[in-house]
């Protein structure tokens, strides 16, 4: 159930990336560089039909097919993520294995399995491409293609989250950064090909480091092995010695520059602002989590002694992106850039969770549990969240041809949906009561009080000013007076209604039921707990 989960859509993007589709004229005028005069020439054309102009076209039938088709074969993963879900017992450890032996010499097996870490995880990610595939997007006549890196993505993103051998964790890892590179580069808009370069050789440099400290801890352990499970139980590699540190730093610059922390997230905005909404949407929701999961997966889970040690300046370097990332975002004209930064601040509130967790301290096991769930819950609801806000940028980009807030105003006149949703997201991702945000922010907040104050205390300051800056990119977009040239700006499609409904669904049934969601997580966050 779960390779199929993983290969059905890798195999259908070889199908996809075969599909003889004839080329066409783009379905929407190309929007301008992020650094164009967005101020209207007063002899151009009435504003309002460039408005419409802009806005996507359903596409031809044959586009309209193919992204059903690859809608639909999206949903495969999902449906065996749920069945899978339904048959998790809650153990405490690794349900559903499935093997088979792969590369004998060197210990390398295919191994793949759920347990309350991963399950929500790949269950989140499975959604989020059924959404980003869903949505309307510029396909410039090249709808196999851009569909065939949609699933070949999700494949292998599923399979990262799934993959219970370290091995095959980073051939994942890396085939990730491929898929992202073409999206961006192809389809995106701006400077789009040094984005895409300049995401590429950043995350890839990370992909280096990566690679040398899963050898390390290979070549550490006895018998030598990438079994992810053995691997826990083996502890191979403990202390702070000099070994057990080099080791550490290549696993922490391989997530730090994927999650991204402060100050390896310089590749995030620029990758963002020039990436098609859908791939902004995977890039934030999906991809990101790869670095806050190998955080918990391998070097709390692996390496929890050096973990331990290193605690108190992972938990500082977070309170730190949580503060840079809300102060720059709040600083922002470009709405897309704004919710970039936000994925910054929303990161350093996980990492903090995961730091108090690894912390090594005595009788505060459950304070600790507590911020780890949180940690896990702040995963799946940002990718929910802030994946629905970068569509709903897309959306805007175009309507209005730009990301500069300052030109808009007043559109909830005339994009009531819009203003709706746009609404519900933001407030979610500030953290409001009823939502999924403050499930999880609650909980990493509630253990870093238990057991690091001065760090809770700090990075509770992070959510005062997410708070003001949602406000005021709300307040910017949707209020005041109504420009002229938007008198025709039209509202959502019901296809993009569909969607970002069907998100912010979850985000607000998360957040008003969050129990079942708790009880998973919670069954690997307090035996795991228990065993640091």
């Amino acid at each position: 159930m779960l390779t199929a989960a993983i290969f059905t859509p890798i195999i259908a993007a070889v199908l996809f990336a075969l599909w003889p589709l004839r080329r066409q004229q783009p379905a929407m005028t190309p929007p301008p560089p992020d650094d164009a005069d967005p101020t209207p020439d007063p002899g151009a054309e009435a504003p309002m039909a460039t408005a419409e102009r802009a806005l996507p076209t359903p596409g031809r039938p044959e586009e309209q097919l193919l992204q059903a088709a690859a809608t639909l074969v999206a949903a495969v993963p999902l449906a065996l993520l749920v069945a899978s879900w339904i048959g998790f017992d809650s153990t405490g450890g690794f349900e559903q294995v499935q093997t088979l032996t792969w590369i004998p010499t060197l210990g390398v097996s295919y191994r793949v399995g759920v347990d309350g870490l991963s399950l929500p995880l790949a269950t989140m990610v499975a959604f989020v491409f059924i959404a980003a595939i869903a949505y309307p997007v510029d396909l410039r006549g090249r709808a196999g293609s851009y569909f065939a890196l949609m699933l070949f993505l999700e494949g292998v993103s599923i399979g990262l989250f799934l993959a219970l051998d370290l091995f095959l964790f980073f051939v994942f890892w890396d085939l990730s950064l491929v898929g992202m590179y073409f999206l961006i580069g192809a389809w995106g808009h701006g400077d789009a090909a040094r984005s895409a370069l300049k995401f590429f050789i950043y995350t890839f440099s990370g992909s280096l480091a990566l690679l040398l400290a899963i050898l390390g801890l290979y070549l550490a352990s006895d018998p030598r092995t990438f079994d992810m499970a053995q691997l826990i139980r083996q502890q191979p590699l403990s202390g702070t010695g000099v070994y057990a540190s080099l080791v550490f730093l290549g696993f922490f610059l391989g997530f730090a520059i994927k999650t991204p922390l402060v100050p390896f997230h310089t590749w995030l905005p620029p990758a963002h602002v020039d990436a098609p909404a859908p791939a902004s949407a995977i890039l934030a929701g999906v991809l990101l989590k790869m670095g806050t999961y190998g955080f918990v997966r391998i070097l709390l889970a692996m390496m929890p002694e050096t973990f331990g040690h290193y605690a108190i300046p992972l938990g500082v370097l977070a309170v730190i992106s949580i503060l840079y990332g809300a102060l720059v975002a709040l600083a922002q004209s470009n709405l897309k850039r704004l919710i970039a930064y936000t994925s910054v601040n929303h990161m350093g509130y996980v990492i903090l969770g995961v730091a108090v967790a690894g912390l090594a301290v005595s009788g505060e096991a459950k304070a600790q549990s507590l911020a780890l769930t949180g940690a896990v819950v702040e995963m799946v609801a940002h990718g929910l969240i802030t994946g629905a806000l970068f569509l709903i940028s897309g959306s805007v980009l175009a309507r209005g041809s730009t990301y500069e807030m300052d030109v808009y105003g007043g559109l909830a006149e005339r994009a009531r949906m819009l203003t709706g949703v746009t609404v519900v997201a933001a407030f979610a991702s500030l953290g409001l009561p009823g939502l999924a945000g403050f499930v999880a922010e609650i909980q990493i907040f509630a253990g870093a009080l238990g057991v690091s104050p001065p760090l809770a205390i700090i990075g509770l300051l992070g959510i005062l000013i997410t708070a003001a800056l949602f406000l005021r990119m709300l307040q910017r977009l949707f209020l005041g007076p109504l420009p002229v040239r938007w008198r025709g700006f039209p509202d959502l499609t019901l296809q993009e209604t569909v969607v970002l409904g069907a998100m912010l669904f979850f985000v607000v049934f998360i957040g008003v039921a969050p129990a079942r969601l708790l009880d998973v997580i919670d069954s690997f966050a307090r035996p795991f707990v228990g065993r640091i």
